[in-house]
């Protein structure tokens, strides 16, 4: 079946709470640089590992209509692993025609690749004691170890070194990567048959932060970024509703297709972060006054 060039040439949408999401549209650039994509950052209800289950389910749905309504998106990408355990069911049962691509930690990718069968995980304090986390942890453990760590602080920081703003309690990215990781070890050394040689980072906001835990965990260690599943079950969908925009998916360093970028609130953090982040030389986002109110 030939693609329908009207449906194919429909972005796709992402949404997160905030601009964590920004690794996982870092992974779907790079997969799919033919595409069109809409990311929209609710940061005016950010976290929503604060919110009640009935709060976050209401706000993903009316973040989905609005992309659905203003933008005809062709696939829906729910970059926040909060979002995903509590609503992603809710959104599939709203639009039970959309394609729709959840998030969680790779714990899975990362049972497969481990050689030593330690696995390292670091992830939010939400995260951690989530249901779908335990039941991902226990599906996947089997005969190897999951060193699981709750990273509170970093996130934040991670996003508060955008714009140079201290976080409440002085730590920085570099002091609360450290901490964590000395608190997971040990990890593989060299040639060893022991220690952690596989570390999820289990929270859309660490990949930012890789440059600091490389040389903290050492050359042995792999880095599993939760952007790169979704990336490829994205191009997976796509390919099997007969959507892409074109038949190939080699890998291109350059994004050709367009990028809108929107915001619930504080928009110059969000260009900030796309233009770290993403590399964006001059990115603008638009502020969407009407999905503001708490």
């Amino acid at each position: 079946m030939q693609p329908d060039p009207a449906l194919a040439s429909r972005p796709i949408g992402v949404f997160d709470s905030g601009v964590g999401g920004l690794s996982v549209l870092r992974q779907l650039l790079r997969l799919l640089p033919q595409e069109d994509f809409v990311y929209l950052a609710d940061t005016a209800w950010a976290p929503y590992g604060e919110r009640s289950t009935e709060e976050i389910q209401q706000r993903s749905l009316a973040i989905t209509r609005h992309l659905v309504d203003a933008y005809g998106i062709k696939l829906l990408v729910v970059a926040c692993n909060t979002a995903t355990a509590q609503a992603v069911h809710a959104i599939r049962a709203a639009w039970p025609e959309l394609p729709i691509v959840g998030i969680e930690p790779a714990i899975k990718p990362a049972a497969a690749l481990t050689m030593t069968g330690h696995i390292g995980i670091m992830a939010t304090h939400a995260t951690v004691k989530s249901q779908r986390f335990q039941r991902l942890v226990q599906e996947w453990s089997g005969d190897r170890q999951m060193h699981i760590q709750a990273c509170n602080g970093l996130a934040l920081a991670i996003e508060n070194a955008l714009d140079n703003q201290a976080n409440p309690d002085g730590e920085t990215v570099d002091s609360l990567c450290r901490r964590y990781v000395q608190a997971l070890g040990p990890f593989v050394q060299d040639d060893a048959q022991n220690g952690i040689d596989t570390l999820v980072l289990g929270c859309t906001h660490y990949p930012f932060a890789a440059d600091v835990l490389r040389p903290l965990v050492g050359p042995g260690v792999r880095l599993i970024e939760p952007g790169e599943p979704v990336a490829r079950q994205t191009a997976r969908l796509l390919e099997q509703a007969h959507l892409l925009r074109q038949a190939t998916l080699e890998h291109s360093p350059l994004h050709h297709g367009r990028l809108e970028l929107l915001c619930t609130a504080a928009p110059r953090r969000l260009e900030l972060a796309a233009s770290q982040w993403l590399h964006l030389p001059h990115p603008q986002a638009q502020l969407l006054q009407a999905y503001t109110a708490h």
